[in-house]
């Protein structure tokens, strides 16, 4: 599903229009975005949760070249899904 089909989806469930669910989903993201660049966490109750997490810094290894590379410490953009999320995906999903 893309974000197109969210869209779509909302605006025929809710009757609003196209272009008010699009301005509203962008607005979210952006939202999320912007409050994850400045390192707060974002809870959607029932949903999950947008953390940001901080990788230490490492030694990896170019094989290529044969070198060892210094990777600095950086923070991660992260999605941990709710406990009840994740129950009703796993009796509700289907093989297709």
């Amino acid at each position: 599903m893309t974000k197109a089909d969210i869209i779509t989806e909302i605006s025929n469930k809710t009757g609003l229009e196209k272009q008010d669910v699009q301005a509203t989903v962008e607005a979210f993201f952006k939202v999320v975005k912007n409050s994850m660049i400045e390192g707060e966490n974002v809870y959607v109750r029932g949903f999950g949760s947008f953390v940001v997490k901080k990788r230490a810094q490492k030694t990896a290894r170019n094989i290529s070249k044969n070198t060892a590379i210094i990777i600095p410490e950086h923070y991660v953009p992260s999605f941990k899904p709710a406990k009840v999320f994740v129950e009703k995906v796993k009796s509700g999903n289907k093989v297709k």
